[in-house]
């Protein structure tokens, strides 16, 4: 049977030597170290000798392994030319994770940023898409800049506004109930805070994971929420300005290690085109 060698497994050979070693490699092709392991092994199979091998923590290529090397450069190109002259040019897909707020601002407006990319999109909370970037499953992160701990870009500030139901009737007493998504959250405790600075005494009535879960909640009329300033009125809401204003909230932008830097300075200015301006 005849050797060959596989285009898959040529491109992690490849990414080990331009990223310095298996774990990085991995987290730029987005596969796991022991996808990129086995690679690197059927590799060695087909050609019958060691082509990498270890020197402290670190990766040298042997001999045999800087030739495949090389070869594995002259094929992929060959290969991926051929592919853009048989089928046009691929879109390369990029990867961008956001929390809920605002998400009817950010996502089009990267989308419009990105218009050569496949855009995939992941909608979680903060602290999940920081490990996200971390481990290089995302490509870009855009979150509220209080919630993270990680340095990021500061790309805008998102106004904040307070909702209630339509038919909603404001507490005669101190007490004011308040809809939050659930801590760690920072529009909950800007809410928490400014009600209280005006003389309140405000509690959380219902919380929820999800702003999905927010807005029902408020629609049903048990309390008020402070949620990004939405592009039109939630159905069945109606906004407030009988309630303290809350400054708007620094958004900021993250990127993996080894992430296109032209794919953040393009997502960046879209940003900045619907958000307000970052603090200086």
């Amino acid at each position: 049977m005849a050797q060959v060698l596989d285009i898959l497994a040529l491109r992690s050979l490849v990414a080990v030597a331009d990223c310095g070693g298996f774990h990085r490699a991995a987290a730029t092709l987005r596969v796991s170290q022991s996808a990129v392991s086995q690679h690197v092994r059927r590799l060695e199979k087909v050609i019958g000798r060691p082509i990498v091998e270890r020197q402290g923590r670190g990766t040298t290529f042997t001999p045999d392994g800087q030739a495949l090397l090389g070869e594995a450069r002259r094929i992929l190109t060959a290969h991926d030319d051929a592919l853009r002259r048989l089928v046009g040019p691929e879109r390369p897909t990029v990867t961008i994770g956001t929390t809920e707020h605002a998400a009817d601002l950010i996502l089009p407006a990267v989308t419009a940023a990105l218009p050569d990319h496949q855009v995939r999109f992941r909608i979680d909370r903060t602290r999940r898409l920081d490990a996200a970037v971390d481990r290089g499953t995302i490509d870009l992160a855009v979150h509220l800049t209080e919630a993270s701990s990680a340095e990021g870009t500061p790309v805008g500030s998102l106004p904040l506004s307070w909702y209630s139901a339509k038919t909603w009737q404001a507490p005669t007493g101190r007490d004011w109930p308040v809809v939050a998504i659930e801590e760690p959250c920072v529009l909950r405790r800007r809410a928490l805070t400014a009600l209280a600075s005006r003389g309140f005494d405000p509690y959380v009535v219902c919380d929820s994971g999800y702003v999905a879960g927010v807005l029902d909640a408020v629609r049903t009329g048990l309390g008020v929420a402070l949620l990004a300033s939405a592009v039109t009125t939630p159905d069945g809401l109606t906004e407030r300005d009988d309630l303290p204003s809350v400054p708007p909230a620094t958004m900021s932008l993250r990127a993996r290690s080894g992430a296109d830097p032209r794919v953040a300075e393009a997502v960046t200015a879209g940003l900045r085109t619907v958000l307000g301006p970052a603090p200086s």
